[in-house]
């Protein structure tokens, strides 16, 4: 009896033993899992975050730089301007002095000697670069300013449009020459070279408008005029005496006659068709009067 008792004790004892061992086995597991558990998300936190801010703003943001297309302005400049003075071979001179240092050039010289003045009209080309400045030189000194009037027109346009189609034009002049190469029949050639020899026709013609942009371009022209006042003088002519008169007279009225015998001469085949018409006239009418008696 007392066997069985101490027993069941040792049994009782053994099962309380393992009962505490699976209570703390469980406990340590729990607290690893819920370890495991609190640290999962901050592992996950941290690989999510972003960089820290010193990192992003340590390197500078470079600019970007686009290309800007620098177009030259193209400007026509001319104009008209009168002066006066008292010396002109002395001012013409003085213009000629400053169209040579300033590098321009004479496209029209022209003198008018009349009785009451004598005027210079000079059309004269200068680099327009040089244009308000040879403007500036021939207004000073001692003259008087007649008139003035400076104009500026901007080609900017014109000038791009025709570089635009000049350089097409030439590109569809290849490409139709190499057309021509691969021409098959005289048909084919024959409408390749027509293409080609209108399109060199406007080239040539662009060319030339171009050219001649350019020209006006670079050289701006200045109608100049140089006026000297004269001083008005009265020059009565001399007069012919009585008798030399009258001797004209005669002279004049005998010339006149002839002319007039000489005109009256030439009339002569006038003359037959109306003696004949009358002739006839005559000769109708005697015939009527003879059938009415």
């Amino acid at each position: 009896m007392k066997n069985l008792i101490r027993l069941i004790c040792l049994s009782v004892l053994i099962i309380s033993c393992n009962s505490k061992d699976d209570s703390v086995v469980l406990t340590d597991s729990d607290n690893n899992i819920m370890v495991e558990e609190e640290m999962i998300p901050l592992a996950k936190s941290y690989e999510a975050s972003p960089p820290p801010v010193a990192s992003v703003s340590s390197v500078p943001d470079q600019p970007v730089n686009t290309p800007v297309a620098v177009v030259n302005k193209k400007i026509i400049k001319d104009g008209k301007m009168g002066i006066a003075t008292q010396e002109l071979e002395k001012t013409k001179q003085k213009v000629d002095s400053l169209v040579k240092s300033n590098g321009g050039y004479y496209a029209n010289e022209t003198l008018d000697n009349a009785e009451t003045e004598s005027i210079f009209t000079l059309s004269i080309r200068i680099p327009g670069d040089k244009f308000e400045k040879f403007i500036a030189q021939v207004e000073s000194g001692e003259k008087e300013i007649l008139n003035k009037s400076i104009q500026a027109r901007d080609v900017t346009d014109q000038f791009i449009d025709l570089e635009t189609r000049l350089a097409n034009k030439k590109s569809y002049l290849i490409r139709y020459r190499d057309l021509l190469k691969q021409a098959r029949n005289v048909k084919e050639i024959l409408e390749i070279e027509e293409q080609i020899r209108a399109l060199e026709e406007e080239i040539e013609s662009t060319t030339g408008r171009l050219n001649y942009l350019s020209d006006q371009v670079n050289f701006s022209t200045l109608e100049l005029t140089i006026v000297k006042e004269k001083e008005f003088k009265y020059n009565p002519s001399k007069r012919t005496g009585f008798w030399q008169e009258l001797k004209q007279s005669f002279s004049k009225g005998w010339f006149g006659f002839v002319d007039l015998l000489i005109f009256l001469i030439k009339l002569w085949p006038l003359y037959i068709i109306v003696a004949v018409a009358v002739y006839l006239w005559k000769k109708f009418r005697k015939r009527r009067k003879s059938k009415k008696s």
